[in-house]
């Protein structure tokens, strides 16, 4: 899986809700477009990055007839680096969404956009800083003294890293990357950063690869957060469970039959390489499914961690206004309604 984690900045998230022409805040954010069958109700999930194996429960809930059995049809809308997935679903062009990362829902709705999770997707973010054996970082601490390349959106990611462990952000030297870790590889940097699942990318580092996860350094984001508006959950959170039902299943199903939920996968988007979703399915599967969702099932996410992430973020001074409130932010509600569907593995 080839994306960075979306971390809205003040101006990109206030120029968005300028483009929207205020249809945030008008109310009218739901536009169901007719299914092909007469009473299909269209999830239109738009992704926050390029579609790959980020959406391999649902692909597979898509083609075991899980979404049909539950009255829905299923579109998947890939995401992009030029595309806001928050503003999409917002304006209505789309009812439900999953994001890379959580800090952009935060963000979105300090900044006025009424949106709200209900899903986590992944219990822990692979977001990962990779250093080499020569000059390894396996704690915070030993990033001090080292040359760091991130992707933009990623830096406040690293702000968040040095201030909870007590670093001066002086003591790193930051330089901005894409996807490629090759500066790493000559020399140029002692640390790259990406998304632990994506095998392709990190094939180049090889067996003397050292990994510190963004996770145990104390910032504990939720990856692939789902996510919808105010107004769909009022109007129409009968589909809402319905499509957490069915997503659910899909990714239960996945975690029993990881090589034919590649083969789903491979047969929906053919460009992706079977061989490397093979090699990434585990790590995929090893993030959504925990000793979390083994006791309280798929999707699960708790209060106390989202509230320590607005708090994190509030401290960095990256909210527009104040920080978004917990209750408006994020609900329990769905999870708790499909709690006798959604798979306890681990």
């Amino acid at each position: 899986m080839t994306r960075p984690i979306e971390s809205i900045d003040r101006r990109s998230m206030l120029g968005g809700l300028a483009s929207m022409g205020g249809l945030a805040a008008s109310g009218t954010l739901l536009t169901v477009s007719p299914g092909s069958a007469a009473d299909a109700f269209r999830i239109r999930l738009q992704l926050g990055w390029l579609a790959s194996n980020g959406v391999m429960g649902e692909v597979a809930a898509d083609a075991l007839g899980y979404f049909a059995e539950e009255g829905l049809e299923l579109e998947i809308v890939p995401g992009g680096p030029n595309i806001d997935g928050v503003a999409s679903v917002a304006s209505g062009a789309n009812n439900f969404g999953s994001i890379s990362s959580s800090p952009s829902l935060m963000l979105a709705r300090s900044a006025g956009i009424p949106i709200k999770c209900i899903a986590a997707g992944y219990q822990r973010h692979p977001f990962t800083y990779f250093s080499l054996e020569r000059s390894p970082v396996r704690e915070p601490a030993d990033l001090v003294g080292k040359k760091v390349a991130t992707q933009g959106t990623a830096r406040i990611l690293l702000r968040a890293l040095l201030a909870k462990n007590g670093i001066a952000e002086d003591d790193v030297e930051v330089s901005v990357m894409g996807g490629d870790m090759g500066p790493l590889m000559t020399g140029q940097v002692d640390v790259v950063t990406g998304w632990k699942t994506n095998i392709n990318a990190l094939s180049i580092l090889g067996d003397d690869r050292v990994d510190m996860a963004l996770w145990d350094t104390g910032i504990q984001l939720y990856a692939n957060p789902y996510y919808t508006t105010d107004s769909v959950l009022a109007e129409h959170r009968d589909k809402v469970e319905a499509t957490i039902r069915a997503i659910s299943r899909g990714w239960g199903w996945a975690f029993s039959n990881p090589e034919r939920a590649v083969d789903f996968l491979i047969e929906r988007y053919p460009n992706l390489d079977r061989d490397s979703e093979l090699g990434a399915v585990g790590l995929v599967l090893g993030y959504s499914f925990d000793n979390s969702t083994a006791e309280n099932g798929w999707g699960t996410m708790t209060r106390e961690n989202w509230q320590a992430q607005i708090d994190i973020y509030d401290q960095l001074d990256q909210f527009a206004g104040q920080p978004p409130a917990l209750d408006d932010l994020m609900t329990l509600e769905i999870l708790d309604a499909t709690a006798d569907v959604r798979p306890k593995l681990g």
